[in-house]
């Protein structure tokens, strides 16, 4: 049998033969794409097929998604920042706020970085990001990571609500008040979401890195796409249900979700069930931002799975 043996030189051969493709060069960068500029960071060596970060929010940035910068170790690594967020150029042109944009623009860095195929990791909002791209670029798609994924809105929606039946009488009390009123800046909502924070998004964040975070947040394309909380969703995403799609998905797949995510194991392992192939891991004493709670177990499970995604494909 032949093998393709890959050379620290180039990225991936996409069969016995065939050219190889040169690395993009290392570092940060800004794409022009329809509405302004996006940033960029290519970091890791080249070797084995690159591996691409979608972060979450709507309006978040990728800086929470660090830690799998170690897996450039033994591949390219690329993240950035979705128009709007982040390093990225701001803006409040809601035109721009839609899946279709946000499919396009990872695409046109796809294209511009000149990698042919890559492994997709998208995490939260990222996931659905990344099964749209999947959908419309199957072809360019090596295997698909979702982490606390959010296939079903109105399905992840009652989950949420549900685990506000655990906070404090006080919190309890200021978030019905919020939605009765659709006022949602008092000090009172704005602690229950902290509470509701502290337990279910993340329960270890380095403070340096949470402030870090949050201050390249843009709250107006949240609000515009998702809603004023995690769970109380009233954008645009709010009837977004993609799980008829799942059985379709025909590459490797990689599923993880917290112990105490917000998104549900349970829920997140039915969806699962529904890709077919897929791999289902739960990591313990983690909420939603896996990144921050359960870093070496996430990095060690993603860096398991693509190093098996690969191995199958150069053989």
């Amino acid at each position: 049998m032949r093998r393709c043996y890959l050379l620290a030189s180039v990225i991936t051969v996409a069969a016995c033969g065939r050219p190889a493709t040169p690395a993009p060069p290392l570092g940060e960068g800004r794409l022009a794409v329809d509405g302004g500029r996006i940033w960029y960071k290519v970091s890791g060596t080249a070797g084995r097929t690159p591996v691409m970060l979608l972060h979450g929010g709507p309006g978040f940035s990728s800086y929470y998604l660090k830690p799998f910068e170690d897996l450039g170790d033994e591949r390219i690594v690329v993240r950035y920042d979705q128009l709007g967020g982040g390093k990225s150029d701001t803006t409040s042109d809601t035109t721009l706020f839609t899946i279709p944009h946000f499919v396009r623009e990872l695409d046109s860095l796809r294209s511009h970085l000149g990698i042919p195929k890559w492994h997709v990791l998208g995490h939260s909002w990222g996931t659905i990001l990344a099964i749209e791209y999947y959908r419309a670029h199957p072809d360019r798609v090596a295997s698909l990571t979702f982490g606390s994924p959010v296939f079903d809105i109105p399905a992840y929606e009652r989950r949420a609500k549900s685990l506000v039946a655990t906070l404090s009488s006080a919190s309890q009390r200021a978030i019905r008040a919020a939605e009765s009123s659709h006022n949602y800046d008092t000090p009172a909502y704005q602690n229950a979401l902290n509470e509701f924070y502290g337990l279910y998004l993340f329960r270890h964040p380095v403070q340096a890195d949470l402030d870090s975070s949050f201050a390249a947040f843009n709250q107006h394309i949240y609000v515009y796409m998702q809603g004023p909380s995690e769970f109380t969703i009233t954008g645009t995403l709010k009837t977004y249900d993609v799980t008829a799609f799942l059985p379709q998905v025909r590459v490797p797949t990689l599923v993880t979700v917290g112990e105490f995510d917000e998104t549900g194991p349970e829920l997140v392992r039915q969806h699962t069930n529904l890709i077919p192939g897929a791999r289902y891991e739960l990591l313990s004493g983690s909420a939603h931002i896996t990144p921050w709670d359960a870093r070496e177990a996430n990095l060690r499970v993603v860096r398991q799975f693509l190093r098996a995604v690969d191995s199958v494909a150069v053989k």
